[in-house]
Order: structure tokens, then C-alpha cells, then sequence
């Protein structure tokens, strides 16, 4: 039998969503977890592989399994196994055909930004912090020049794998409420540190610091070494995945702080 379940998770204690030698990862902590309530060893398969301090409130994962559950027990069972700093929200059976990675069609992601003279204390971690004053309208009018299909080969990390550059943005919009500023992005899929090299670039142009076309300028240069910076983590929630309707595969609809 093939499972589906859906994932939230605070990231600051990990050093990503994978597996590593080093380091505590929320895989580790979910596979772990899922054993235990199988009686047997589980290896999952996740939408998008998050890096180290991103955080998650609709993460998907997939897991095949010849124990027979009910659906709230493999919710109850995993989430008693579970540190504090990770959560299941949804389980559900799936077709055979159904991967958690490659039948997604859309991820999104929010990233969160407190822009105030006085760093975050509370949120240390949950927010990327820039004291300069943004104009979130520059910022936005900045991101206009990303929507679409385009090669991302400027905002992706110098070392990503991934075979193409090529992604299309369906949405990329900034809110402010008060101190913070949400910007929300949505794929078909993203490049490693694609998100964070956009917000660093918007960031820059929101701050006055480069024009607004410079967003524009550095997408056609398609060169990583002539892009911004790449802003930090913290602050950086995987949102949604969605999958064909066929699946019926639950959506998150609830976005981080607001």
C-alpha cells in the first residue's frame, strides 16, 4: 500500500529535510517515526527537499508499506513518536502512481521578512530580519520581471544539480502588515536557493540600493555570479504542493502569520 501524508516542521533544529551523516534531519526523524508504527523499516520520498533552517507547513510525503493501519492511527501513532518540532497533519492511501515529488504540479513557498530598526528576538529564526526601510512597492514592481518561464540560471545556487534551469513562476507577490513583509511565490518546481537569491535581489531593490529593472538584468545575464546575495533561511516556509485533482491529495490553506 502507498501512503501520503502531509508535513509540517520547524527547521532550525535540522540540517535540511535529507539524511546526513552529520547532522539530525527531519527525515530521519519521520522515517523514524513511521517504523515504529509499521513494525518495520520505512523510507519516505518528499515533495521538495528543504535546505538547513527552512521550515515546512505543507510538506508531502509518500511511503509504501505492507502494514495496515487505520488512517488516525498512522496520524496518532507517528506524531507520539515525533519531537515537538515536527508534526503530520493529513494521512490518506494513494495509488501506486502516485509520487510525492514527481506527480506535484505547483509548490509554493512564503517567505517571511520583519523589516524594523531592532532585530527580532521572539522570532529569531521564524523571520529574516532587514533594518534598512523596504518599499515594498518597488519590491514588488521589481518582481513582475519574473513571472513566467524563464532560465533561472542568476538565482540558483552555484552548486545546484538540477539538469534544467528552467522554471515558470505563476506568482510572486509582497504584502506588508505592519512590521512584516510576506512575499509568496509559486512554481512548477524551484531551483536550489531560488527562492532566497529572489528575495535577496527584491531585498536590494526594496532598500534603494539598485534599480528596479536590476531584477531583469540580472535574470538575463543568466551567470549566478553576477546576482544579489542569497538571504538567509530563516523565514522560509515550503507552503503547498499541489498535485492533479485526480489524487485528491489535501491542500495547505493556511499561510504562516496571517
Amino acid at each position: 500500500m502507498r501512503i501520503a501524508a502531509g508535513i509540517e516542521y520547524n527547521g532550525l533544529p535540522y540540517c535540511g529535510w535529507q539524511w546526513q551523516d552529520h547532522s539530525p534531519s527531519v527525515q530521519q526523524e519521520v522515517e523514524q517515526a513511521l517504523s515504529i508504527v509499521a513494525d518495520h523499516e520505512v523510507k519516505v520520498v518528499c515533495a521538495g527537499r528543504t535546505d538547513t533552517g527552512v521550515h515546512a507547513t505543507g510538506q508531502v510525503i509518500h511511503f509504501d508499506t505492507e502494514a495496515e493501519r487505520s488512517d488516525w492511527s498512522w496520524l496518532r501513532g507517528t506524531n507520539s513518536n515525533l519531537p515537538r518540532s515536527v508534526g503530520v497533519l493529513w494521512v490518506k492511501p494513494v495509488p501506486d502512481e502516485f509520487h510525492a515529488r514527481f506527480s506535484a504540479i505547483r509548490r509554493a513557498y512564503r517567505y517571511i521578512i520583519n523589516n524594523r530598526r531592532e532585530r527580532p528576538v521572539i522570532l529569531d529564526g521564524q523571520v529574516t530580519w532587514q533594518f534598512k526601510p523596504l518599499d515594498v512597492l518597488r519590491m514588488q514592481a521589481a518582481a513582475t520581471f519574473l513571472l513566467g518561464q524563464h532560465d533561472f540560471s542568476s538565482y540558483r545556487a552555484a552548486g545546484c544539480q538540477a539538469k534544467s534551469p528552467v522554471r515558470e513562476i505563476y506568482k510572486l507577490t509582497l504584502t506588508r502588515q505592519a512590521d512584516m513583509i510576506f512575499l509568496d511565490i509559486e512554481a512548477n518546481a524551484f531551483l536550489q536557493h531560488m527562492v532566497r537569491n529572489i528575495a535577496g535581489v527584491l531585498m536590494t531593490i526594496g532598500a534603494g540600493e539598485a534599480e528596479i529593472g536590476w531584477s531583469k538584468e540580472v535574470l538575463e545575464h543568466q551567470d549566478r555570479r553576477l546576482g544579489g546575495i542569497t538571504a538567509s533561511p530563516a523565514g522560509l516556509y515550503l507552503t503547498q504542493v499541489h498535485y492533479p485533482e485526480r489524487f485528491r491529495v489535501p491542500v495547505n490553506t493556511k499561510h504562516v502569520f496571517s
